[in-house]
């Protein structure tokens, strides 16, 4: 379906900040289109918020640190008390963050209790759950939720009018890079990294990283949009619908 979004509210629910980005050409289109975007940071680096905080603003959305530490991420009543607050504050129409189906397998620390603790306080922002510690914050239904880069996307986002901001907003992130390099080299030889970023065999580590993210982010957006059968996109990110998609007619 290639259709404008609607105006409203988007919240993120970012672990680590990149994530932000990485749907940053959908965030983008849903500003352009008059809704309002905001990004929950769970765990982020004290060198990498500014950097975060830049790209976000580049994407046209607001972002907020919870302060998390590595290795700390529980389900917890007070952790989803946090979440709850910000669900309730924020009022998302829509909800994008990791798919549980693949952050399950991914070996980055915090993602798997991240997911539960995300869609446990979604589930608990609708309810009349701690009255006494919310008060001041009516529940908020359970919004439309969209799972970012999922093993087995159903619906995909044309980014095609929006992935040039979407690069600058990534170009922001030079800790993430140079992060994403040093993990890299110790998986692959640095000739062979180089020379499928397209960069100089010397470059360093935040150079190499932004090149090879760059690479990535174009193999996907292709994969997802001009190389599909089905999608009516050139450059889209692709994402899975939680639950049925309810429609008043079929939509060509």
């Amino acid at each position: 379906m290639s259709q404008t979004p609607s105006a409203g509210t988007l919240l993120v629910l970012a672990t680590y900040g990149l994530e932000i980005v990485e749907v940053g050409g959908t965030v983008a289109r849903h500003v352009r289109a008059g809704g309002r975007a905001h990004a929950t940071v769970t765990l982020a680096r004290p060198e990498a918020r500014d950097q975060i905080a830049r790209a976000a603003a580049l994407l046209g959305a607001t972002v907020q640190f919870m302060d998390f530490a590595i290795g700390t991420v529980a389900p917890d009543v007070e952790s989803k008390l946090r979440f709850i607050r910000v669900i309730r504050q924020v009022r998302p129409d829509v909800v994008v963050t990791q798919d549980p189906e693949h952050a399950f397998g991914d070996l980055d620390p915090d993602r798997r209790q991240a997911m539960i603790l995300y869609l446990e306080a979604l589930a608990l922002a609708g309810r009349e759950f701690a009255p006494e510690r919310l008060a001041d914050l009516p529940p908020h239904p359970i919004p439309t939720v969209y799972y970012m880069t999922p093993d087995r996307p159903n619906c995909v986002v044309d980014i095609t009018e929006t992935v040039g901001v979407k690069e600058r907003a990534l170009a922001e992130l030079s800790s993430q890079h140079a992060f994403s390099a040093r993990m890299m080299r110790r998986r692959l030889p640095g000739a062979l990294l180089a020379s499928l970023a397209g960069v100089p065999a010397g470059a360093d580590d935040e150079a190499l990283g932004l090149a090879l993210h760059r690479q990535m982010d174009r193999a996907l957006h292709l994969y997802h949009g001009l190389m599909s059968h089905s999608a009516r996109a050139v450059l889209a990110e692709p994402f899975r619908r939680e639950g049925v998609f309810t429609l008043s007619h079929l939509v060509p």
